[in-house]
């Protein structure tokens, strides 16, 4: 095993620093990696947002549900799906509309998250620890008025980083055949069991035995509380998908 695979497979959601800020020269060597990641047809349909005023930092971790690690932390990064830049690219060469297909949209989504993995790994690299917060979905619009998002950009998450202030336990994952599949889709339920069994276990030892859950319960009470306000709001932002 190498380098690039142990830091990989090392992975830990990092939600507590240090002061120590992510100097300038890190912040580029991250975003040049991030424009490195593969992109659709050379789209580059993202953009990324470095809130630096504590201020909007305050307010987007509370948007995002009272996580404080937002405002806390030394780097916030906004990543967003940005078909604007690409239509004013298209309305160069003619008025074909870039909305209205299900394609841009799932490119300029996919292309954020691919920039963005690439920027987390090129973080942990240089010995920082990353968090990603979905919880700017809580509130879309907000958050959007907020950093100044024109039509055609939604954020799609944020991101901590900063030098790690704790040593979280690696989080189990599913076991490789409940996701690998050779040739065609193999519905394997017994993984499921399994892993229900290994999250138990991990939340006992995390939580010092006050908690009592598995993955499954965990995925029963997500589906509970969906953000089903994310389809009205991409259609307010111009993402329009038929």
């Amino acid at each position: 095993m190498n380098e690039i695979i142990s830091l990989l497979q090392n992975h830990r959601s990092i939600r507590k620093f240090t002061d120590q800020p992510v100097s300038q020269d890190q912040l580029n060597a991250i975003l040049a990696s991030a424009q490195a990641a593969s992109t659709s047809s050379n789209m580059q349909a993202y953009s990324v947002i470095h809130v630096k005023d504590e201020g909007l930092n305050s307010q987007l971790a509370a948007w995002a549900g009272n996580q404080p690690y937002v405002s806390e932390c030394p780097l916030f990064l906004v990543w967003c799906a940005d078909l604007h830049r690409y239509e004013q690219a298209v309305q160069r060469h003619g008025d074909t509309s870039v909305t209205g297909n299900a394609e841009n949209f799932i490119v300029a989504t996919v292309d954020a998250a691919l920039a963005a993995q690439n920027a987390a790994v090129a973080a942990e690299s240089l010995g920082f620890g990353v968090v990603y917060i979905g919880g700017l979905r809580n509130k879309p619009a907000e958050v959007s008025a907020l950093l100044g998002l024109p039509q055609l950009v939604y954020p799609v998450f944020g991101m901590c980083i900063g030098v790690p202030d704790q040593e979280p336990l690696p989080r189990p994952r599913l076991p490789l055949e409940a996701v690998y599949h050779e040739n065609r889709y193999t519905d394997n339920k017994v993984a499921v069991d399994e892993y229900d069994e290994s999250i138990r276990d991990y939340m006992h030892v995390r939580s010092d035995g006050k908690v009592d859950t598995t993955w499954s319960k965990e995925m029963a009470a997500k589906a509970q509380r969906p953000r089903e306000h994310m389809k009205a709001f991409l259609s307010t932002q111009g993402f329009e998908v038929e």
